[in-house]
């Protein structure tokens, strides 16, 4: 405990120090601050960025924030009780029994929108895999490596993707979610690592087709609007299909689960979540070979995703691997993180 201390002190010593395009951290952050207070204040659930996109407060109040662990938990979560408020211990409880259990984590934090484009909230401000404006969720994505727990970081390659295709934006302007391409990088990196896992030479391969049309969509965001609201979206989605041209179907017998939040059943299952089988768990079933075990929910993907994942009662038998996949402002905005037995002994 004592080294993620000294790590927490003397990161936040180098990013308070650092300059943004011209924009220090502390201003970016006090600006996005401004900017949650004044929508509170006019009860607003939705900041109108450039270009006709649109940023969810709660979104934007956890990216105004500093540490969110350890003794500062209490102080900035939104947790409905304060033994819930600190992320790590829930983290390190649920990675030690998936361990027991011989199975492997890996923890895939959705970065915040306007972390990949702060400058179409912040005008003028830029992020840098360098001198990051995500500095805290950074920080703590240090901290959990520095407690053995395996963690995509998607900034890096998220700031880099935006660099090199400046017309193919990661997101969606009028939804909280990833866009196609979002899905469609995440998908990629995620199958990096799970093909290299032992056990996946065992695995049955299956045949998958895509497709990558245009559609239309209308984001969760344009419903908190109030007053004249923007007209559907046009984004490129990639559907997957099996051999037989039938959508991909949740596998329960996967030995991959995929847990999470709605990033899991966004563009997959349709309804509000705006298309079918063209989501996070079809693309990436495409690059691997098989479907995984999805269990999303479409509220916080901390603790009522493994309280369902418990409801189970079969203590994940046969599974291999679990991709955890929720956004990051579900370290401070969601109702709080508690330890859940998933695995219990004797059973």
């Amino acid at each position: 405990m004592k080294r993620s201390r000294t790590y927490s002190a003397l990161a936040a010593a180098l990013v308070a120090s650092a300059a943004f395009g011209g924009v220090r951290l502390a201003d970016f952050k006090g600006d996005l601050a401004a900017k949650v207070d004044a929508a509170n204040k006019a009860n607003a659930s939705v900041v109108a960025g450039q270009d006709g996109w649109l940023f969810f407060v709660s979104e934007l109040r956890h990216l105004s924030l500093g540490t969110f662990w350890g003794d500062s938990a209490k102080a900035v979560s939104k947790a409905t009780s304060p033994t819930r408020a600190d992320p790590l211990p829930a983290i390190l409880d649920f990675r030690d029994q998936l361990k027991k259990a011989g199975i492997d984590l890996l923890i895939v934090p959705v970065p915040a929108k306007a972390s990949i484009y702060p400058e179409l909230i912040d005008s003028g401000t830029m992020n840098s895999e360098s001198s990051r404006l995500d500095a805290a969720d950074a920080e703590f994505i240090g901290v959990l490596k520095q407690n053995s727990v395996n963690v995509l970081d998607l900034v890096p390659p998220f700031l880099q993707y935006k660099k090199d295709h400046p017309d193919q934006p990661l997101y969606s302007k009028e939804d909280t979610h990833w866009s196609g391409y979002g899905i469609g990088l995440a998908s990629d990196l995620v199958a990096e690592q799970v093909r290299k896992e032992a056990w996946y030479v065992g695995v049955p391969q299956a045949k998958f087709t895509t497709q990558t049309a245009p559609a239309k969509v209308t984001g969760d965001l344009v419903t908190f609007l109030t007053g004249a609201k923007p007209g559907p979206e046009d984004v490129v989605l990639t559907s997957v299909k099996d051999d037989k041209g039938a959508a991909v179907q949740s596998w329960r017998q996967s030995p991959l689960v995929l847990l999470g939040d709605s990033h899991n059943l966004i563009y997959s299952v349709g309804g509000e979540m705006l298309a079918v089988s063209s989501g996070f768990p079809e693309n990436l079933a495409a690059k691997i070979g098989f479907a995984g075990d999805v269990v999303g929910v479409m509220g916080s993907g901390a603790t009522p995703a493994r309280i369902n994942l418990a409801r189970r009662q079969d203590n994940m038998a046969g599974k291999k691997m679990v991709v955890w996949c929720f956004t990051v402002r579900e370290f401070t905005e969601g109702s709080g993180w508690a330890k859940v037995p998933v695995i219990k002994a004797g059973q």
